[in-house]
C-alpha cells in the first residue's frame, strides 16, 4: 500500500515539472501551418485542391493548439488536484436552513382581545318579617320541683351520686305540724334500662309499706304511711335507686306527688326532678 502510493506520488511530480516546463510556441506552429498551406517550394503546378481543404487544413491545426493547450492545463490541474485534496472523503451535509428575514422580523400576532363578561348585580332579595323573639315553648316542660301547700314542703332531685349506670331520685319533704296520714308517689320514666336497685326512707321503715311496680312506662315507687302511725314536724327524705342504660340519663320526665292529712286539712304537693348540682349529671 505504501509503494503505490509512493509511486503515484512520484508520478503527480513528474506531471507538474512537465507541464510547467511547457511553453507552446504559437508563433512557430502557425508557421508550420502556413507552410504546409502554401505546399513544397519550387513547383510549378497550382494547387488542385479545391479552397475548401485548405479552410480545413486551417481549422484542424488550430484546434490542434487548442486541444495541446487544452491538455496541458488539464494535466496541471490535475496534479494541483491531486496534491491538495484531503486524505479522508468527507461527507457533505445539508446546512441547516437559515429562516427568512421575512419570518424572523414579522411581529407576533397578538391574541384576540377576550371580552370581560358582564358583572352582574347583586341579586335583590326581598327580606323575609323578622324572626319572632317569643321563645318556643319546650317540647316537654320540668315541673318545678319544688313546691308547697300550708305546712308541707316538698322537693325533688336527682342524687349527686349518680353515675353513667345507675342513678337515685330524692323526695325531700319538710313537714312544720304533725301529719297522720302520708303517701309519697316516685315516678321514674323508662328511658332505657331502668329497673328497680332498692329504695330507702329517712323515717322508720315499719312505719311505711312500700310498693315498686312498672306503670305505663314508669317505674314507680309509693310508699304509704300505716293506719295509726304519724310523721312528726321535721324534714324527710324519700328514696328511689334503679340502674339504667349506660351513659347520662335525662329525668325530664321523672316525677313525684305527695297527699296528706294535716289535722282536718288535705295537702298535697308534686313536681318534677331538677338536674344534680343545678346542671352537673344526670338533668
Amino acid at each position: 500500500m505504501t509503494m503505490r502510493r509512493d509511486v503515484h506520488e512520484e508520478l503527480r511530480t513528474r506531471l507538474r515539472e512537465a507541464a510547467g516546463a511547457h511553453e507552446p510556441d504559437r508563433e512557430r506552429m502557425l508557421a508550420r501551418v502556413e507552410r504546409g498551406m502554401a505546399g513544397p517550394a519550387g513547383s510549378g503546378h497550382r494547387a488542385t485542391r479545391p479552397p475548401v481543404f485548405g479552410w480545413m487544413r486551417v481549422a484542424g491545426a488550430t484546434a490542434a493548439v487548442a486541444g495541446v493547450l487544452a491538455v496541458g492545463g488539464y494535466a496541471v490541474a490535475s496534479a494541483v488536484k491531486d496534491e491538495t485534496a484531503p486524505q479522508q472523503q468527507e461527507v457533505a451535509t445539508s446546512p441547516t436552513p437559515t429562516p427568512s428575514p421575512e419570518a424572523t422580523s414579522r411581529a407576533p400576532v397578538p391574541p384576540a382581545p377576550v371580552e370581560p363578561a358582564p358583572s352582574r348585580s347583586p341579586e335583590h332579595r326581598e327580606s323575609g318579617p323578622p324572626p319572632s323573639r317569643t321563645p318556643s315553648a319546650p317540647a316537654t316542660e320540668r315541673p318545678p320541683a319544688a313546691t308547697e301547700d300550708g305546712p308541707l314542703w316538698s322537693d325533688g332531685s336527682v342524687d349527686p351520686h349518680s353515675n353513667d349506670f345507675w342513678a337515685q331520685s330524692n323526695v325531700t319533704l319538710k313537714i312544720r305540724e304533725q301529719l297522720t296520714a302520708l303517701t309519697v308517689r316516685l315516678k321514674v320514666a323508662q328511658t332505657g334500662g331502668v329497673s328497680d336497685a332498692g329504695a330507702w326512707r329517712s323515717l322508720p321503715e315499719n312505719d311505711f309499706t312500700l310498693t315498686v311496680a312498672e306503670q305505663d312506662g314508669f317505674l314507680v315507687y309509693t310508699w304509704t304511711l300505716r293506719q295509726g302511725r304519724s310523721v312528726p314536724a321535721g324534714e324527710w327524705v324519700f328514696a328511689g335507686q334503679f340502674d339504667h342504660a349506660r351513659g347520662g340519663r335525662d329525668a325530664r320526665e321523672d316525677a313525684y306527688a305527695v297527699t296528706a292529712t294535716a289535722g282536718s286539712r288535705q295537702l298535697s304537693v308534686g313536681g318534677g326532678f331538677a338536674a344534680v348540682d343545678d346542671g352537673d349529671g344526670d338533668s
